[in-house]
């Protein structure tokens, strides 16, 4: 069940908490270029990059995040081995991603503006 609406004419200016996969397909369909976090709870490189993801949204990109825990079917499905999984979205579908810890401000929002 859907929760959340998305807005293609007014994207978030700060990272965007996706409830599970329904949500997370809604969020990429919705934006043309999509930067999702895939992280767990507990994780303490995740949690360090909070404020790095909150800038690379200031800075205009669509950032989501969603806690594959949540949603099981979602490791399988985006092949997720270790978080924080980055993964880059380009009309829907998933382009590019990185999975190497900690990821620094400037390189993710390149990494994100592809």
């Amino acid at each position: 069940m859907m929760s959340t609406t998305f807005n293609a004419e007014q994207p978030p200016e700060r990272p965007v908490d996706l409830a599970d996969g329904d949500e997370l397909a809604a969020f990429v369909e919705t934006y043309d270029d999509v930067l999702v976090e895939f992280y767990t709870d507990g994780c303490g490189v995740c949690a360090s990059m909070e404020p790095v993801l909150s800038g690379v949204a200031r800075s205009g990109v669509v950032v989501g995040t969603i806690n594959p825990r949540d949603d099981p079917p979602l490791v399988e499905e985006y092949q997720i081995a270790s978080v924080p999984t980055f993964v880059r979205f380009r009309d829907g579908e998933p382009v590019d991603r990185i999975s190497e810890g900690f990821v620094p401000g400037e390189q993710l929002q390149a990494f994100a503006q592809g």
